[in-house]
């Protein structure tokens, strides 16, 4: 989503600008991602790279 096109109902400005408190507020509630503000791209590379390293400990001393 979006906030482009919303308009704050506290100072009739654009969402997106952040002009008041609630301006900022309601970017930041749409904006936010993932788990503990991480993006989920950075969360999948975590993963991968968790994984790959458990497959080489595996691999070098033979479960």
């Amino acid at each position: 989503m979006s906030c482009e096109h919303l308009i704050c109902a506290n100072c009739a400005g654009p969402v997106v600008e952040g002009r008041c408190p609630a301006c900022r507020a309601s970017r930041a509630r749409v904006h936010h991602h993932g788990f503990g503000g991480l993006s989920p791209t950075l969360i999948a590379i975590v993963l991968i790279v968790l994984l790959a390293c458990t497959l080489a400990l595996n691999h070098l001393y033979g479960a």
